[in-house]
């Protein structure tokens, strides 16, 4: 019991819950708590390269400042933590998916097929995804949904190989082969049996991954072949701000905080919950 609730007590399950819940919230109630028009512009002689807690001449309050064209950062960066957000958890979503699938009917049917499916994510794997996401945005018009299907078809390897590893140990169990021996079909094997059981592990590759897939998400946009202006995220954010880090630090500063943040957060999530299972399963032993 003590092992199973371990968890719970640790710091760094902590901090990663508390940070990736307020960014949620803040992204979920991001009308509420901003103005509302992250891509408004007034005055912009008058209103460009305000300073955090300053009030514009039309008496708006501007908490982070304003960006060079007189937008409103804190509202820019809430409305881009849900995009930044979103393409993270969706693009993950797709990965494990796809990891699920490959990985799970590669350790359950062996043979050719299993071979096959393997030498198919060995194969990914040897890519260089950086170089592959490029490529693969810059051949078509980038938008929020290519950023999120470029995440999630090059970041599924991993998931599959953890997922296959699993399976192949889960097959030999008694239990298992008590089913085989009780004429189980192999869909059945893998939907009762290898999925549920494969899933513990993955749920911390996930974690790992949505902080993977924010990072390069804020990367491409960065670039300019992720989410497009006007349309705010946190990448295009620090890159519309990099010309301005002299006289405009908070710019850049905010997303750039924002997303160290949240990506650390993912990991020692992450990593909380995969020491946690390793606990529980030693408890189990």
């Amino acid at each position: 019991m003590q092992a199973k609730l371990g968890g719970l007590h640790d710091s760094r399950m902590i901090f990663g819950v508390a940070i990736l819940s307020l960014a949620i919230l803040a992204a979920v109630f991001a009308p509420a708590i901003s103005s509302g028009k992250p891509s408004a512009q007034h005055d912009v002689v008058a209103t460009r390269f305000l300073s955090p807690l300053s009030t514009d001449p039309r008496g708006d309050f501007h908490p982070l400042g304003t960006d060079r064209l007189g937008r409103d950062v804190w509202a820019r960066l809430v409305y881009g933590a849900r995009i930044s957000l979103g393409i993270g958890l969706l693009a993950m979503s797709m990965s494990v998916i796809l990891g699920l699938a490959v990985g799970g009917v590669a350790g359950v049917w062996r043979g050719r097929l299993g071979l096959a499916l393997m030498g198919l994510t060995d194969f990914a794997l040897a890519l260089p995804r950086v170089v592959l996401l490029l490529l693969l945005a810059a051949l078509w018009q980038p938008n929020a949904a290519l950023v999120i299907v470029v995440l999630g078809v090059t970041g599924w390897m991993t998931v599959a190989r953890l997922v296959h590893a699993e399976a192949r140990s889960i097959v030999a169990r008694p239990f298992v082969e008590a089913a085989v021996a009780l004429g189980a079909p192999r869909r059945r094997l893998l939907w009762k049996h290898v999925l549920p059981n494969a899933l513990t592990p993955v749920i911390a590759a996930a974690a790992l991954g949505v902080g993977n897939a924010i990072m390069l998400e804020a990367g491409l946009s960065f670039l300019g072949l992720g989410v497009q202006p006007p349309t705010p995220s946190w990448g295009s954010m620090i890159a519309s701000g990099r010309d301005a880090l002299v006289n405009a630090p908070w710019i850049a500063a905010a997303p750039g905080v924002a997303l160290v943040l949240v990506v650390v957060a993912c990991t020692l999530l992450g990593d909380g919950i995969r020491d946690t299972l390793d606990k529980r399963v030693t408890s189990e032993q």
